[in-house]
């Protein structure tokens, strides 16, 4: 997802997460968000908690992004990638489950 990375990162820097927007590069979907809503674009990028993220677990809200985009982040570490009203995302989600 190369455009969705690059929107990520800018607006990661432009806010001032430098080491947050290092990371988006080397980030891989390891799952899909489990809500079965075919417009969520929201994806795993560490294998699903049992139970909460514990510890060291904040969310980070992209500003300047489109739609609403929110990093679950665990001891500095992004974890989840919460994309919503960010059809294109979702879409490509889609394409990679077919």
């Amino acid at each position: 997802m190369p455009e969705f990375s690059a929107e990520l990162i800018a607006a990661l820097i432009d806010q001032g997460d430098v080491l947050l927007a290092e990371q988006i590069p080397e980030l891989r979907v390891v799952a899909r968000c489990g809500c079965g809503d075919g417009s969520c674009g929201s994806f795993y990028v560490a294998p699903r908690p049992h139970g909460p993220w514990g510890p060291g677990h904040r969310n980070v809200v992209v500003d300047g992004a489109k739609g609403i985009v929110v990093l679950d982040v665990v001891n500095n570490v992004i974890t989840y990638v919460e994309a919503l009203e960010h059809p294109d995302v979702a879409a490509l989600l889609q394409g990679r489950e077919s």
